[in-house]
């Protein structure tokens, strides 16, 4: 069975990505994001959001972990950030339901989610340019980076797939699992 583990961002929503986790099949665990990165014994990473860029522990040492790994949107911005990406305030503070724009039907995370997909999702902060080697895959009238890639193995989502107002975020979820098995195999 495939393990993935949530890393806490302190954020509200942490205990429903382990629960969309676990009601799809996965053996996952939520693990606090100080846990050193030689402790993790996990086939994928799930960085979840949170309230502050500050306090994001070891997350910027996961990403040198040989899974794959998506970010949850402070999960992704801090992906963004470490990686040489740029991350500031967007327009928009608060939650809202956003509708979404898939740009690469062929992403392994988003792309079936194509054309567009309805989001709930937070813009406090936003990815404002990806690191190099990235792609965006997403937008909205909202931000210009809902979604961003790598093409293997890094993956990051503005919005939060584990709330029941974003559609199809079961599908998101179901999409990293096949990452982490195809990876395994």
């Amino acid at each position: 069975m495939t393990r993935i583990d949530v890393v806490d961002n302190h954020g509200q929503f942490t205990h429903l990505e382990q629960r969309a986790l676990r009601d799809i099949g996965v053996d996952v665990s939520i693990i606090d994001n100080d846990t050193p990165p030689e402790e993790i014994d996990a086939d994928g990473l799930v960085l979840s959001g949170g309230p502050d860029r500050d306090r994001i522990g070891n997350c910027a040492e996961y990403l040198d972990l040989d899974v794959p790994v998506l970010g949850i949107c402070l999960g992704m911005q801090v992906m963004a950030d470490v990686q040489g990406g740029e991350v500031g305030g967007g327009d928009y503070g608060g939650y809202a339901d956003v509708t979404v724009d898939i740009h690469d039907d062929e992403d392994p995370l988003v792309g079936s989610l194509a054309p567009e997909t309805r989001v709930w999702a937070s813009h406090a902060d936003e990815v404002k340019e990806v690191p190099e080697g990235y792609e965006v895959t997403a937008s909205s009238d909202v931000c210009d980076v809902e979604a961003m890639s790598n093409g293997e193995d890094r993956f990051g989502v503005q919005w939060h797939p584990e709330v029941a107002h974003t559609e199809e975020g079961e599908e998101v979820f179901e999409n990293f699992l096949s990452i982490c098995e195809r990876r395994n195999e």
